[in-house]
C-alpha cells in the first residue's frame, strides 16, 4: 500500500522497526520539551498528516516500553484517524505514574498502525439470534 504523509515534522517518516512489523512509531514535534504531570494529559504534536484510502483508519496505540517503565499511555486507545481527516495527527498522552514526565522533541509517543475496516449497513430486528453465550459478557466467559 501507498500512503501519502505531509511531514512538517523535523524528523524521518515513520517506518517499521522490522519486515513483520504492525505498526510505525510516531515522534514528539516540540520547539521545547513538554512536562507531564501525575495524572495529567496532553495533545502532543506529531508534525505528520496523512491521506487515507476509503476503506482505511490509521489506529493510535500506546507503546509498551512507555506504559510499562514510565506509566505513559494514549488516552483514547486506540485513537482513530479516518480517512477523510487532513489534520495533523496529534497524540493525547496521559501520565498514569506517580512521578512527572519530560517528552522531548524526537522522542517516539505511540505506534500508529494502518487498518482495513467497513461500515456497516443496519437492518432493525425485533429478536437476535441465540448463542451458547448469550448475554454473558465482562469476564463471563471461562467462569464455572
Amino acid at each position: 500500500m501507498i500512503l501519502k504523509i505531509l511531514n512538517n515534522s523535523n524528523h524521518p517518516l515513520p517506518q517499521y522497526a522490522t519486515s513483520l512489523s504492525a505498526g510505525v512509531d510516531l515522534r514528539a514535534n516540540l520547539n521545547e520539551p513538554v512536562v507531564l504531570k501525575p495524572l495529567e494529559r496532553k495533545l502532543i504534536p506529531t508534525g505528520l498528516f496523512i491521506e487515507l484510502p476509503a476503506g482505511y483508519e490509521a489506529q493510535i496505540r500506546p507503546r509498551s516500553g512507555l506504559a510499562l517503565k514510565y506509566g505513559i499511555t494514549v488516552l483514547n486507545s486506540p485513537g482513530t484517524i479516518d480517512a477523510d481527516y487532513r489534520g495533523e495527527i496529534g497524540i493525547i498522552l496521559i501520565n498514569l505514574s506517580s512521578e512527572e514526565f519530560i517528552i522531548q522533541d524526537g522522542e517516539r509517543i505511540c505506534q500508529m498502525v494502518i487498518a482495513a475496516h467497513e461500515q456497516a449497513e443496519w437492518l432493525e430486528v425485533e429478536v437476535l439470534g441465540k448463542t451458547e453465550r448469550g448475554h454473558g459478557g465482562f469476564g463471563h466467559t471461562g467462569k464455572h
